[in-house]
């Protein structure tokens, strides 16, 4: 670990009052020492990783980390903060930070490295010496393992160091070793190994007791265990730590499969076999699962396994008593999808409904954004006579402009034809996964069919889901258990679906389509003008979050037609131009004003103004991480103006994204362009004004340095282009 940290690295007297600002004092040492490449774009995929889950743990430990194309090589950085910093852990503020950057691309001898790191870090001797360090050589000589942390009787803990250099060659031994890539290799552990009874004692491979008070006259009660978080890096391996410590202290035997980013070394199916129960702590879907099918099951988020271990055993333990067994990790009944297990074990349904429709949304904008630009080009090449153009098939002339815009258009035409099945079969799919996708998209093509639209989309896909996930929580005997995914939860799942969308409320789900139809042709004046200025503050209230997919999808679900109406488009008209201007404003800022913005920030600008001319509002996101509270309100006001002139002026759009490139596809171009450019003045001006009002930043001239003062940046949340 020589190379991943020096004490140009370690800042023990850490200032910064927020996580987001911990991370950007950490990552500007990484940038000085050449380890990251672009300080922003590094920060955005730390934000990304942030929102998946927080990375704050119990024993005041916070680990923000991802992997990142802007890192050259994997890095740490450690920093000590004295008053603590907010990183979610159940118990309070973290004092001890460590940010770790791993390649886009890390070889797995480093990020075996890496997770050794991870699991030192619930050694209590090894955070303990942490806080005591003196010097900022002292703590990264910890950390590499030149020194070994003191233990509470005075002793060095050997053990608590993190991988020497002779442990982390014997892991790349190891790995080398395997047909897979072990990602759990760390300190006297590989991937897959079993608690030993002590510390430090010599167990046989594959068999490790632990200890004597554990066994019974049939021996220790046995576990097996697997751990694994969206980044494989940190809290993968932590919660195998956890899970192992917590066994030893138990008097149980556990074994532990980290699925770590680096790959993972399968438990011998006689270990699987001879184990009493199965723990799941995981925030990404276990691979391979039907491995562990027809055990006693605890399943829960990786947070569970890192901070509350005890509890886990103990319940599985009650569950094998008990007797119970669940069919859900099943061949073919893997109820564990993405979103089921995505963040906390204690996550509301409010947030699972959200992210099942963004799931659905997610698949169908490129289906909308590809339908519709080539409706939009169609008309454009063959004029707004071409929906009533025959079939190529049977008229097409290579020569005729016509003809081409009559291809182009049915192309669209077939595209859009997917809109709600992919929606309704996405949705079901993300909350059950492949076997929702059957019943989601039957129940799609159904709402089609009854002219109930996207709203009958919507439900079918939330009803198919759940159908599915009911029947996977039947009890189903072992001999029916191989024909489930492809014949019986299919063949079921569509007839229910069928039954309630043809026969119980397809008729009022088509009737509030009909209306919400009627109502959007029927805006003019006043309400057309607010609706615009609505649909724009949401564009640019969060650029690309949740309220910004709503007013897209709204937008969008009105095109999704052959012959959408002319309120439809203008709608979709107001979103793109509103989405345009946060970028458009805040390159347009930095180059009227550039000393109000740091040298990074002014580099950004440069992109936004292609960004924001694309029609991606993320090109904001930069600026809108680094000053919240100036640029969203600003970017805001002018989104509401851009939105209300574009409804005004009465322009209208076929075509869901393209920015300005489709310009000659817009009605009234040359208004839509003075609408666009409006926004775009008036939250230049605000964002302007309101950074003149405050006191430079530190941050705003160059400091070539690490310790530079720094701006808090909005809490991080993963980003997606307003049409991905």
């Amino acid at each position: 670990m020589s190379d991943m940290i020096t004490a140009d690295l370690v800042d023990l007297d850490l200032s910064a009052d927020t996580k987001e600002a911990a991370a950007r004092s950490l990552a500007e040492r990484m940038v000085a020492q050449g380890r990251v490449t672009d300080l922003d774009g590094f920060l955005a995929d730390v934000a990304a990783r942030e929102a998946q889950m927080p990375t704050g743990l119990d024993g005041g430990i916070g680990i923000p980390h991802c992997r990142s194309a802007h890192v050259t090589e994997p890095t740490l950085a450690f920093g000590r903060s004295a008053a603590g910093i907010d990183f979610g852990a159940p118990d309070g503020p973290a004092d001890l930070i460590f940010l770790i950057a791993a390649p886009a691309g890390a070889d797995d001898a480093h990020l075996t490295i890496l997770s050794s790191l991870a699991r030192q870090l619930m050694n209590a001797d090894f955070t303990a010496a942490l806080r005591s360090a003196p010097d900022a050589e002292g703590a990264a000589a910890l950390i590499r393992g030149d020194e070994a942390p003191r233990a509470a009787g005075g002793t060095d803990a050997l053990s608590a160091a993190p991988a020497s250099d002779d442990s982390a060659s014997a892991s790349a031994s190891a790995s080398q070793d395997s047909a897979v890539a072990p990602g759990a290799a760390s300190a006297g552990a590989t991937a897959g190994r079993t608690a030993p009874a002590a510390t430090g004692a010599a167990t046989p491979a594959g068999s490790a007791t632990a200890g004597p008070a554990a066994g019974s006259a049939e021996g220790p009660f046995r576990i097996v265990a697997v751990t694994s978080c969206p980044t494989g890096i940190a809290h993968t391996y932590m919660a195998a730590e956890s899970l192992e410590n917590a066994g030893r202290e138990a008097g149980v035997e556990i074994t532990v499969e980290p699925q770590g980013s680096a790959g993972f070394t399968r438990l011998d199916p006689a270990v699987i076999a001879a184990a009493d129960a199965v723990i799941f702590a995981h925030d990404v879907p276990v691979r391979e699962k039907d491995r562990f099918a027809g055990k006693p099951t605890v399943d829960v988020g990786v947070k569970a396994g890192i901070n509350r271990p005890a509890e886990l055993i103990a319940e599985v333990r009650e569950k094998a008593a008990r007797g119970e067994t669940t069919a859900l990790a099943a061949a073919g009944q893997d109820a564990g999808t993405p979103v089921e297990r995505a963040g906390d074990s204690t996550e509301g349904y409010g947030t699972k409904l959200r992210t099942w429709l963004m799931s659905g949304v997610s698949y169908m904008v490129p289906f909308v954004a590809a339908g519709g630009l080539l409706i939009a080009l169609g008309f454009a090449i063959g004029g707004y006579k071409i929906n009533k153009a025959p079939s190529v098939m049977d008229h097409f002339i290579w020569t005729q402009a016509d003809s081409w815009g009559a291809l182009l258009f049915q192309i669209g035409g077939v595209a859009f034809g997917f809109l709600v099945p992919v929606l309704a079969g996405y949705i079901a799919y993300g909350m059950a996964d492949r076997p929702g996708l059957v019943p989601g998209f039957v129940g799609g093509a159904i709402s089609l069919t009854i002219n109930a639209g996207f709203l009958g989309g919507l439900a079918a896909g939330l009803i198919a889901g759940g159908v599915v996930m009911a029947i996977q929580r039947v009890r189903i005997p072992a001999a029916l258990r191989g024909i489930m995914p492809v014949v019986v939860i299919p063949l079921i799942s569509s007839a229910i679906v069928g039954f309630l969308m043809f026969v119980v409320i397809g008729k009022p789900i088509a009737s509030a389509q009909k209306a919400m139809t009627d109502w959007l042709g029927g805006l003019t004046g006043t309400n057309a003008v607010l609706l615009g200025a609505l649909l724009g503050l949401m564009m640019c209230f969060d650029l690309g979050g949740p309220v910004n997919k709503v007013a897209y999808t709204f937008a969008t679900a009105g095109i999704a037609v052959s012959d959408p109406g002319d309120s439809a488009m203008k709608i979709m008209a107001a979103v793109m131009a509103a989405g345009m201007v946060p970028p458009l404003s805040m390159a347009l800022a930095t180059t009227v004003r550039g000393k109000l913005f740091t040298p990074t920030e002014r580099e950004n600008g440069k992109a936004a103004w292609v960004l924001g001319a694309s029609f991606i509002s993320e090109g904001a996101i930069p600026f809108a991480a680094a000053d919240p509270l100036r640029v969203i309100p600003s970017s805001m006001v002018g989104g509401a103006i851009t939105g209300a002139l574009s409804m005004a002026f009465g322009a209208t759009l076929r075509a869901p994204h393209g920015g300005i490139f489709v310009v000659p596809l817009i009605g009234n171009p040359l208004l839509y362009l003075v609408a666009i450019a409006a926004g775009v003045c008036a939250t230049t001006a605000l964002v302007v004004l309101l950074k003149g009002l405050r006191k430079p930043a530190p941050g705003a001239t160059p400091t070539g340095t690490a310790d530079g003062g720094t701006t808090p940046t909005a809490p991080g949340r993963k980003e997606q282009p307003v049409a991905a």
